[in-house]
């Protein structure tokens, strides 16, 4: 059975590589669009399934299909990708705001098309991040490496901003 990846994410492809050792990757040109009304968690979950629904449209045969979407949120606020790069830095302030600490949250999803009967798998972590003190300068290195703009929140912890970190709560 083909496995496909809707994404292109350097860093979900490296993860699945880890399990599957072949697959193929069609990225989903889905829009990610925050709708009114869903938690958090809902809408990360959301998200994944409208881009692996997305190439499930496009494609046939016994196959499953693998999506992924991560936001982050504090004060209720979520969080997704930097427009540019005064929005990158808006949104490290933001996070960096109070306690420091905010909340990532990614859904999957994965369809399941086998001897012609449908499935679906959905689900979310959560992960708390907490942050050490940033200075303007810190943020406008991290920001001018251009990292920061395919990313929710603006950041990633596998890149070189995880030094920023001071504790994490959840999964890696």
């Amino acid at each position: 059975m083909k496995i496909i990846l809707a994404s292109s994410s350097p860093r979900r492809k490296e993860l699945l590589k880890k399990i599957v050792p072949k697959f193929q990757i069609i990225e989903s040109k889905e829009q990610e669009k925050i709708e009114e009304g869903l938690t958090p968690e809902e809408q990360a979950v959301n998200l994944a399934y409208k881009k692996a629904k997305n190439i499930y449209e496009k494609t046939q045969g016994n196959r499953i299909i693998i999506s992924g979407d991560t936001i982050v949120t504090k004060n209720q606020k979520i969080y997704g990708k930097p427009k540019n790069k005064e929005h990158a830095k808006q949104i490290i302030n933001e996070l960096l705001e109070g306690d420091k600490n905010h909340i990532i949250v990614t859904g999957l999803c994965i369809i399941i098309q086998k001897d012609n009967k449908y499935y679906e798998h959905k689900q979310y972590d959560k992960t708390k991040i907490f942050f050490k003190d940033i200075t303007n300068e810190e943020i406008e290195k991290w920001i001018n490496t251009g990292k920061a703009m395919d990313k929710a929140g603006a950041y990633s912890l596998q890149d070189e901003f995880c030094i920023f970190v001071d504790k994490i709560e959840g999964n890696y």
